[in-house]
């Protein structure tokens, strides 16, 4: 078999975007492709990675898929950032019906750290969180040097880790989850909310600029550029309460690794990082001298390289 048949599909499904990537043996994305992620529920987003996964020059011995949500022997039991999404949804049968190859399923964080960890900054770690900052807050953990999911695939949301009781609403349902204050799409609620008030802002003009319809990573990374106040504030609480978050999750793990990733990441670097150590250190009990904060070195490819290595260990184990 030739180093071609070997190729594996990944899919990261996104709160704003579906990327996908034909990937070799030796984690290397080979070709691209990306489409916004749909709403209107599963079928869309099935229909979608269906005609990207076609659009790539590849035959994929297999497909691996990331969603943003927890998934349990290959179904997904919910799904919070995306529209549509009611109730569990079996993805595998009809993405491998129409692909007619095998397809694996995973949590897109936990398939990004996956991808970190075999060919990025989470290489070496053996008790790691990841933590993907996007339209919601995804994380993914490897504990004692192997991929942790729990019991049912729920482990390592610390996006919805209660950092304050009672607190801001959470597009899960539940009340003073990290997501609802340090999620794009949270803070977004929050920053219209605030202009109808009388603030000030540059974030929508950006937005408009651009040509986006949400606030994207970029939007804000302009924002901050340019001290817009509103946006600083926002930014700032959303550090804080992931700092909570982080000190709170090391306590429990006691972590040598915390990986930072997501558009924002990409947008802000090893800045975002350490301000993120800074705001967990005051909620440490005691942290490993050698803990360290890094940003993902695979920036997109990482959900996609994940995922293609889920795939590819499903298919040489069955």
């Amino acid at each position: 078999m030739s180093e071609t048949d070997l190729v594996v599909v990944g899919v990261d499904v996104g709160g704003t975007n579906i990327e996908v990537g034909s990937v070799d043996e030796r984690h290397h994305v080979l070709q691209r492709a990306k489409a916004a992620t749909p709403e209107g529920g599963p079928e869309n987003v099935i229909r979608v990675i269906t005609e990207l996964v076609g659009s790539l020059d590849a035959h994929p011995i297999a497909v691996g898929v990331g969603i943003p949500g927890v998934v349990h022997e290959g179904r997904a039991l919910t799904v919070p950032n995306l529209t549509g999404w009611t109730e569990n949804v079996d993805l595998i049968g009809p993405l491998s019906g129409q692909l007619g190859v095998p397809v694996t399923l995973g949590n897109d964080a936990n398939v990004g750290l996956l991808g970190e960890w075999i060919a990025g900054a989470a290489r070496g770690g053996r008790n790691v969180l990841g933590l993907w900052m996007g339209t919601g807050i995804g994380g993914g953990l490897i504990l004692d040097g192997r991929p942790y999911v729990g019991s049912r695939g729920a482990a390592g949301e610390i996006g919805h880790v209660i950092v304050l009781a009672g607190g801001a609403l959470c597009t899960c349902g539940r009340r003073g989850c990290a997501e609802a204050y340090a999620g794009r799409r949270s803070m977004r609620g929050v920053a219209t909310s605030m202009v109808d008030a009388g603030w000030k802002t540059s974030l929508f003009t950006i937005r408009d600029d651009e040509g986006k319809t949400k606030l994207t990573s970029k939007v804000w990374a302009e924002a901050l550029d340019d001290e817009d106040q509103l946006a600083e504030k926002l930014f700032d609480t959303a550090i804080e309460t992931l700092g909570i978050a982080i000190g709170s999750t090391n306590n429990l793990l006691d972590l040598d690794r915390v990986v930072i990733g997501g558009g924002l990441a990409e947008k802000l670097g090893q800045d975002l990082a350490d301000r993120l150590f800074s705001a967990a250190k005051p909620w440490m009990l005691q942290h490993n001298p050698d803990l360290k904060f890094v940003v993902s070195e695979l920036g997109d490819d990482a959900g996609v390289v994940g995922a293609a290595a889920l795939a590819r260990a499903a298919v040489i184990t069955s």
